[in-house]
């Protein structure tokens, strides 16, 4: 399974700052150690037309050349530096490698970083400065448009399961029915203002796995009476965790794993290629952060091992037919 990463980009974050930027590259070291089947591959940076789906060129610019005011960059929640432009190019390409690989006949594939699902057109915030799902999603509808003009527009759903809602995304997507935006997060999280997403589940303090999983299984059910996807990106936030500092949920481990397993199930039922990204997560133990992360990507290689095995049924057939 294909794997994208930017780690190697490091923010100089002052010190005592809460994002644990050293979480992605642990993630990496992990994956490459225990996971034979992961393939890892470093993320190329998205170009100015292709951030420029969505972004307004003059904020592409602005974090390209370090222009940003104060107040947008304490929107954002980091300082600008160079290493800060190129990360946030690179996250954006690795949601849109992913999302190639997976269409392109593996069927799922993943982004180490990403789900910056706070940013808007026009601005960043909440420690996201492009938004990755949205460009991925606006540039791999151009992409099918052009090689598969006679099949129709591609339609996707962007599954949203950060414990924080991915307002940035609901703004961006809101009058464009060619993408669906599913969000389940907590009703008393950030962002203390939501944006209206075609829809979104407000879970109370403390909800836990039951509960949790609950509400899931109905929203995909909605989600499905609503809406044909031919993608789904998931963002696969491991905040939802009762040890994360900033989620204010209650799901163990084993109700993420679970959580990951519906979704990625749901979209094998429907044969519905699916790129991942791993979101927030700020556990107050970071190494319980990337286990939850390990788990989506161990569950993850579940799924990819069913589609290579359609694909090789799929060429025996050929064979025979031919």
């Amino acid at each position: 399974m294909h794997v994208f990463y930017a780690d190697h980009f490091i923010l100089p974050l002052p010190a005592g700052h809460r994002f644990p930027m050293a979480k992605y590259g642990r993630l990496r070291e992990r994956l490459a150690a225990e996971c034979p089947a992961v393939q890892l591959g470093q993320a190329l940076p998205a170009s100015d037309g292709e951030l420029a789906l969505v972004h307004d060129p003059a904020y592409i610019q602005a974090i390209q050349q370090g222009t940003l005011s104060p107040a947008a960059q304490r929107e954002i929640g980091f300082p600008w530096s160079p290493a800060m432009a190129e990360r946030a190019r690179r996250s954006v390409g690795a949601t849109i490698q992913a999302c190639r690989t997976a269409i392109g006949g593996e069927g799922m594939a993943a982004n180490i970083a990403g789900g910056t699902h706070h940013s808007y057109a026009d601005k960043g915030s909440g420690f996201c400065v492009f938004n990755d799902a949205a460009v991925a999603a606006r540039l791999m509808q151009a992409e099918h448009a052009r090689q598969h003009r006679a099949r129709g527009p591609l339609k996707v759903a962007i599954v949203d399961l950060d414990v924080h809602q991915g307002n940035g995304t609901a703004r961006i997507f809101a009058n464009d029915d060619s993408v669906f935006t599913l969000s389940l997060h907590g009703e008393k999280n950030f962002p203390f203002r939501k944006e209206a997403g075609d829809l979104d589940v407000e879970l109370p303090d403390g909800t836990g796995d039951a509960a949790y999983l609950e509400a899931l299984e109905r929203a995909l059910d909605e989600l499905v009476h609503r809406f044909e996807p031919g993608l789904v990106i998931y963002l696969a936030g491991a905040d939802p965790h009762e040890g994360d500092r900033l989620g204010r949920l209650k799901l163990t481990f084993d109700g993420l794993e679970a959580r990951d397993r519906r979704v990625m199930d749901w979209a094998w039922q429907r044969r519905l290629p699916l790129a991942f990204a791993m979101a927030g997560g700020y556990g107050t133990d970071m190494e319980a952060t990337v286990q939850v992360q390990m788990n989506t990507y161990r569950v993850a290689l579940e799924y990819h091992a069913r589609w290579m095995a359609l694909a090789r049924d799929g060429d025996r057939a050929a064979v025979t037919a031919a």
